[in-house]
């Protein structure tokens, strides 16, 4: 049927902030909504309270509300706004749990507010797990047998009745807590007495397991006519028991037969057809590898992470197509942006093979429990695409941005010691790092059979994991010759890896790469095996003899900024989209190259050409020797391309903006001192350490207490204030094990008020968009601080101090584009670290002034000057309202890791707050971000070690949170505030902490942010 036109204004709802399980995938997804009922012809109002994203600009929807994603405040926009309809399934659970919620509330039928896409029957039956059942049942699809047990005899029963082995998952617990498989009645007493005591609500759900089946995912794409595709189906080379997050995934499925396929496919698009889903769904099956029995696992009926992976793997735009559905655009009658001849109703087919790999914050968090299970821990994921399963699955662990040796032998450090019966043990428990620990596994001898029963991966994956080293060790053994390389190649193998086991030069490399009969060449994606002719300017790179990809010309290059993790987020997604943008507008080709395939940037539409590669030199400087760009712009893609800068310029290519001397005086610790002495600068006196005496000297030269970092550090990551010699040794020692001979930077600690700023500049002047003042002190990594813009406690004085450094520092380095600079104001003012490009608040910035910094700082980096762009030197005027920007945690997601705020950055994400004054804004920012309501009150719990700080506990009795200190093991008390436990290494911290986030309860780890709410928000509710 044709699109509606009895529908006029519609509201998304996004996802709000990025937490572990829900991140820049529902950026993309929310962003092509938008754009694709924008194209429609509809008026669209999105909902969302994350400023560092693209979904949230000014451009995508015609009006932004960057607001708390409540049911309050979601109702008071419906009531102003008086919108037709929404459209709810493309802002993850969070969109879709606040649709069912206005929906039973009755608001939406109050409000004549009609649910696009799927409705809400549809959801209630695919989200709860009993209509689930019930409808499996009806429709015959198995599903593993369960049952929801509050005592131990109900459990031993229903165990006895449906047969060992059981997983046993207790109810609102950390990370799983308390949870564990159980092969019979002895080991069942033990878990399920362990998982009722732990869980809140005495209760467990007992499933039968599956753990060991193929978990199979299929996209799938409905319309209102009944009309279905499969879009990709997707096998996760883990077996069901790890979290499809977390998994190492390729499309399209590898190891299943004709019939096998087919009969999974057919279930999908039964379950899909009797659920009613319009627009995009996700449907997850496990396969019996001995028999031909499968069972469900679920569905989510709205587009998720698989659904962004899928997009990026195939072409095909899921997001885009399933809002035209949600306004009555049925498959048939929607173009193919791919092919822009067929239509949306082709089902996709593709050439090569895909694979996903998961990015971890493990090498942040090394105390974290790194085992995985069905809770997602991943925080981003990487996408490659090659001839075969070896080349994607090596081109992935090339994106993946880990130890960089690791990455080249695919050898983890700590396995070289190891025997292969240490290594077959290890294998058997999945964690981050298990992938490279196989590898070191088949280096040691071990046979294919020894690695599936360890394991329980199909024979197939580790097979191709065996070529792999097999052709490692034909490198390292055999005689190099072009077939040997040109082999390596088709399997994979950059340069790097061929190097690090070769130790063959870069000249004997280039001579043995001209002698092959092919070469790398670049293939285009087009979603339907070049049976037709396709448009799509979507590239990746495997060996061949016809290059798909012709120079653009007069193009920049823009480098991406890779996965997702703690400390490097979507905002360098939002700045590399930008930066494009301003190109384009400048009448450039503008190119990325990026390897996310959860973000804006990666989708074709947005670049005039997409490369999907490896970010690193060998990877980049093939593109370049291929497209001979203008230039290529570092500054949009985080530390990851401020990395690659050194080397690109080694091999003459020319970096657009701020050159390699500017960013060497502010990444080299000694280039940067002499910098901040020659121009006057105050900044805390330090040293560089290679050695525990050294280290020694320094320290005590200083004084304690002292800040010590790891050089080139990304997010703070090994970064800790340290008290005394015997704290500086605990950290030394795994520090120097992991610097790779980079010095340890060891600097005198200040305590005072941090703040920053972001300068645009033409080399000549400089322009400061504002100044941001953190909440929190000193000492709290900038990510995980509250930011308050303008700032609220500083003097006109020392305001006027921090334009006059920032204008120095900026000229000093001969800036063009755009830095970021933080300081401490404390006796003085001090410059304690200055980043050569974008940063995370740049995004923020960007929504409270209304201009687009990226674009404006890529016009300076093209050549314009402040005064081309109609911008003065010096600070931009204030505004009269408060905006803050606040931290979100995924606490709950990684249990053992670390909670108090400190200079090692923890959060995943963040939110935005305005209002009038402070108190406003922080109470609107507390509800996505701390999930807490600084309405109310009542009692709370903090550590020992908290309530020996007795003006703040003075503060908080009389702000109406009166205050008890935790014992071990203590009954947890009903209806409390929150939880404030500001310290990591004591027991009770530690059961503190866990106990807060499996009860979610809310949970403060830092003592300012705490008094700043006691102080401003209560206080302002009193005076109200």
């Amino acid at each position: 049927m044709p699109k509606r036109t009895d529908l006029n204004k519609i509201v998304i709802i996004g996802s709000g902030p990025i937490v572990i399980g829900q991140a820049a995938e529902f950026d993309y997804a929310g962003s092509q909504a938008c754009l694709s009922l924008k194209e429609e012809g509809y008026e669209t109002v999105l909902i969302n309270s994350n400023p560092a994203t693209i979904m949230t600009d000014d451009e995508i929807a015609d009006k932004v509300y960057l607001e708390p994603l409540t049911l309050d405040s979601v109702t008071a926009i419906l009531k102003k706004e008086r919108p037709d309809a929404i459209l709810p399934t493309l802002g993850g659970q969070t969109g879709l749990n606040l649709a069912v919620e206005l929906a039973k509330k009755g608001t939406l039928a109050d409000l004549g507010i009609e649910l696009l896409g799927t409705n809400l029957h549809t959801i209630n039956q695919a989200e709860d797990r009993e209509a689930f059942k019930d409808l499996m049942k009806e429709l015959k699809q198995p599903i593993p047998s369960s049952k929801t047990v509050y005592d131990l005899q109900t459990g031993l029963d229903f165990a006895n009745e449906i047969g060992y082995p059981v997983i046993i998952r207790p109810a609102y617990t950390l990370g799983g807590t308390g949870g564990g498989f159980a092969h019979n009645d002895t080991e069942m007493r033990t878990v399920l007495n362990r998982g009722l005591t732990m869980s809140p609500e005495t209760e467990c759900l007992v499933e039968k397991s599956i753990a060991g089946y193929k978990e199979i995912e299929f996209e799938v794409m409905r319309d209102h006519n009944g009309s279905s595709i499969i879009v990709a189906g997707m096998e996760n080379f883990d077996p069901v028991g790890v979290h499809t997050g977390d998994s190492v995934v390729f499309t399209p499925t590898q190891t299943l037969t004709d019939k096998e396929y087919q009969r999974l496919r057919d279930a999908s698009l039964t379950i899909v057809d009797a659920l009613k889903i319009e627009g995009g769904c996700n449907v997850q099956l496990a396969q019996d590898p001995y028999s031909e029995h499968y069972d469900v696992i679920e569905v989510n009926p709205r587009v998720s992470r698989s659904s962004a992976l899928a997009s990026k793997a195939t072409g095909y735009p899921i997001a885009k197509i399933a809002a035209k559905i949600a306004v009555g655009l049925n498959l048939d009658e929607i173009i193919n942006p791919i092919t822009q001849t067929t239509y949306a109703m082709f089902e996709p087919a593709l050439d090569y093979v895909v694979a996903k790999i998961p990015r971890f914050a493990f090498d942040k968090f090394y105390h974290a429990d790194r085992k995985l299970g069905t809770q997602m821990k991943a925080t981003g994921e990487v996408m490659a695409i090659g001839s075969n399963i070896e080349e994607s699955l090596l081109k992935a662990v090339q994106s993946l941005e880990l130890d960089t040796q690791m990455q080249a032998t695919l050898l983890p450090d700590d396995a070289k010691g190891k025997s292969l019966d240490e290594l077959l043990d290890k294998i058997k428990t999945p964690t981050d790092t298990r992938l490279f620990e196989i590898f070191a596994a088949i280096t040691k001898g071990a046979t294919i059979e020894q690695l599936h029963d360890a394991t329980k991966i199909d024979e197939f994956f580790l097979s191709k994991m065996i070529n792999i080293i097999a052709m490692q060790k034909e490198l390292t053994t055999g005689m190099l010759t072009a077939e040997t390389v040109l082999k390596a190649q088709k399997l994979g193998f950059d340069d790097k890896m061929i190097k690090t086991v070769t130790n063959v030069s870069d000249q004997e490399l280039a001579k043995l790469h001209s002698m092959a009969d092919q070469h790398l060449v670049y293939k285009m994606v087009d979603t339907c095996a070049a049976e037709f002719e396709s448009f799509t300017p979507y590239f990746y790179s495997t060996v061949g003899t016809e290059n798909e990809s012709k120079p653009l010309g007069n193009s920049v290059i823009v480098l991406g900024a890779g996965p997702i993790r703690i400390g490097q987020g979507v905002e360098f997604d939002y700045t590399t989209v930008h930066s494009v943008k301003a190109l384009q507008a400048a009448g450039y080709n503008a190119i990325i190259i990026n390897n996310n395939p959860e973000t804006v940037s990666t989708d074709f539409s947005i670049s005039d050409k997409l490369y999907f590669e490896p970010l690193t030199i060998d990877s980049v400087m093939n593109i370049i020797n291929l497209e001979k760009p203008l230039g290529v712009i570092v500054q949009f893609g985080g530390q990851t391309a401020i990395n690659l800068t050194q080397q690109l310029t080694d091999h003459g290519v020319k970096i657009l903006g701020t050159n390699m001397t500017g960013i060497e005086q502010t990444e080299n610790r000694h280039d940067f001192e002499n910098l901040l002495i020659d121009q006057g600068i105050a900044h805390p006196a330090g040293d560089t350490a290679t050695d525990i005496p050294d280290a020694h000297a320094i320290a005590n030269k200083l004084s304690y207490p002292v800040l010590v970092r790891p050089s080139f550090v990304l997010g703070g990551k090994g970064m800790a204030i340290v008290h005394d010699q015997s704290e500086l040794d605990d950290y030394l020692i795994p520090a120097l094990k992991h610097s790779h001979g980079e010095p340890i930077l060891i600097d005198k600690y200040i305590k005072g008020t941090e703040c920053e700023v972001d300068i645009l500049s033409d080399g000549k002047q400089v322009f400061i968009p504002g100044i941001m003042e953190h909440l929190e002190g000193a000492g709290v990594h900038s990510g995980d601080s509250i930011a308050m813009y303008p700032p609220q406690t500083l003097t006109d004085s020392q305001k006027a101090k921090i334009i006059q450094i920032a204008t120095k520092i900026g000229k000093s380095v001969h800036c063009i584009g755009m830095m970021n600079i933080q300081f401490i104001t404390a006796d003085q003012i001090y410059v304690i670290e200055v980043n050569p490009r974008a940063s995370r608040t740049v995004p923020f910035m960007s929504k409270i002034t209304h201009m687009h910094l990226a674009q404006l700082a890529t016009q300076l980096i093209i050549g314009k000057s402040l005064a081309d762009i109609n911008l003065q030197p010096g600070l931009y005027p204030e505004p009269d309202s408060v905006y803050v920007k606040a931290p979100v945690f995924s606490f709950a997601k990684l249990p053992g890791a670390p909670t108090a705020l400190s200079p090692e950055m923890k959060s995943t994400g963040e939110d935005l707050g305005h209002g009038k004054t402070l108190a406003e804004a922080l109470h609107k920012a507390f509800f996505d971000s701390y999930h807490f309501d600084s309405d109310t009150t009542g009692p709370i719990l903090v550590t020992p070690h908290d309530a020996e700080n007795t003006d703040l506990m003075a503060a908080l009795d009389a702000g109406g949170y009166p205050h008890q200190v935790y014992q071990l093991d203590q009954k947890w008390p009903k209806d409390l505030a929150f939880v404030l436990a500001t310290e990591d290494e004591s027991d009770v911290a530690k059961q503190l902490t866990a106990k807060a986030l499996s009860h979610q309860v809310t949970l403060f780890t830092a003592s300012d942010t705490v008094a700043a709410l006691v102080k401003h928000v209560s206080s302002a509710k009193q005076a109200g």
